[in-house]
């Protein structure tokens, strides 16, 4: 660093996340500037000819978290917008392949990058005609979502339709090795080098071995097979992105890509490996801009995942998280994989899981049945056992899969109750009803 000038990067992230903040952190502990480029602070204007993007910076690294949004376009296009002005990491046509999952697979196979055999169609008969071609198991997935959310494995005769919600689903062929315990691979790819690699495993009850769905994790990065880190190298690559977290499975065959994260978090990562990718990060846009890195100082930092509060956090952030309100009665949509529906749900912060009726479940397709849970409701000392499904609930512009109990809701006000799995990413106004009506009896969970 020494006689260089310091360059300002910018993080754009309109949420609150430990990668964020670690990225900016890193960035100042490796000399160098930061904005964080998010609602409070940010505007871009066109004067007498002239485009201005505020607050200035010479580089900028596109956290935009868009899988769990329900109109991505929009927030694509803001960051399609700073991308014109300054140069970005992680360019916006590059986050739109990796974000849609079909246009991941699409570009890795014309490249001969090994993924599975998948189908999207634009009718549900014309996906249904696809089913025989993928055996007794399929994977079914949203082409667009995020920490395991959208996805399913399904049987010859579960229900499918070429939409789930708002998101287009595809057909996906199951990878697996036989007799030995489902896991995956994710690779953190930074500027064309792996930087760390953990081994996923699911938990208990389920298939999908994302650390947000309580999955184990396991450090790969020193025994990373020479295969899974080329075919993880050249798909960051081929979709175009400069830092990604690639996930692969070992089958029969070899080994598969999955999908190219744009936005991949750490805290798995890091508790698997020590590893933290964010100076990683922080260098390649420091010298992106034209600044100088001590690499030796990368490495050094590099062993802690700081997220604490950056300089560059916003004056008009009271806290550190931020919370969107919700009321106590909202309307919500529930996507299964037959279908959505709109419905009045309320919420309650003493009930760990969100529940839904079982007329409704029918109707959207939610499941297949996971396990079966015991539930103590109410007033009532006994508890009921109850199956559990996943569902995509849509609530104030995002989405939110959880694993959601089932039961017969047709005696209550609401068809649908949600519990602290969603609500915790909310501040609930218990004031604030989208309707007039009574509620029902509060219900609590075990």
């Amino acid at each position: 660093m020494a006689g260089a000038d310091p360059v300002t990067v910018g993080v754009l992230s309109l949420h609150t996340s430990k990668e964020t903040k670690a990225i900016l952190n890193a960035v100042e502990e490796l000399g160098h500037d930061t904005e964080w480029l998010r609602n409070e602070n940010t505007s871009v204007s066109v004067a007498d000819g002239s485009p201005v993007l505020e607050p200035d910076v010479d580089v900028i690294a596109n956290r935009m978290l868009l899988s769990n949004t329900e109109q991505p376009a929009e927030e694509l296009g803001l960051a399609n917008t700073f991308s014109q002005l300054v140069p970005t990491l992680n360019e916006p046509n590059a986050v739109l392949t990796a974000i849609h999952k079909l246009s991941t697979a699409t570009a890795l196979a014309a490249n001969d990058i090994r993924t599975p055999d998948v189908t999207l169609a634009l009718s549900g008969d014309r996906l249904n005609a696809a089913r025989d071609r993928y055996g007794e198991e399929a994977v079914y997935k949203t082409a667009i979502g995020t920490h395991g959310g959208g996805t399913w494995k399904v049987g010859p005769d579960d229900p499918i339709n070429a939409k789930v919600g708002n998101r287009y689903a595809f057909l996906q062929e199951l990878v697996d090795m036989e007799d030995v315990r489902h896991r995956d691979l994710r690779v953190y790819v930074v500027g064309g080098e792996v930087v760390a690699a953990m081994y996923r495993y699911a938990p208990d009850n389920d298939w999908r071995t994302n650390v947000a769905l309580g999955g184990s994790v396991e450090d790969a990065t020193e025994d990373l097979p020479e295969e899974a880190r080329e075919m993880a190298r050249k798909a960051a690559d081929i979709v175009g992105l400069d830092y990604a977290g690639v996930d692969l499975v070992e089958g029969d065959e070899g080994w598969f890509v999955l999908e190219v994260n744009p936005t991949a978090g750490f805290k798995g990562l890091y508790e698997a490996t020590q590893v933290s990718p964010a100076p990683y990060i922080a260098k390649l846009a420091i010298e992106r801009a034209g600044g100088e890195v001590d690499d030796s100082r990368v490495r050094d930092i590099s062993t802690v995942l700081d997220d604490s509060r950056p300089t560059a956090q916003p004056a008009a952030m009271t806290t550190e998280t931020e919370h969107a309100v919700i009321g106590y009665t909202e309307e919500v949509v529930l996507s299964g994989t037959s279908g959505s529906k709109s419905v009045l749900a309320k919420s309650d912060t003493g009930a760990t899981r969100t529940s839904i009726d079982t007329g409704l479940a029918a109707d959207i397709g939610a499941g297949p049945i996971k396990s079966i849970t015991r539930i103590r409701s109410g007033s009532s000392k006994q508890s009921k056992s109850r199956p559990v499904v996943d569902v995509v609930v849509g609530v104030g512009g995002n989405q939110h899969t959880v694993t959601a109990s089932v039961e017969d809701r047709s005696h209550m006000d609401y068809p649908v109750l949600l519990g602290r799995d969603i609500l915790e990413n909310y501040q609930v106004d218990v004031s604030r009803r989208i309707d007039s009506e009574a509620a029902d009896t509060p219900e609590e969970e075990e």
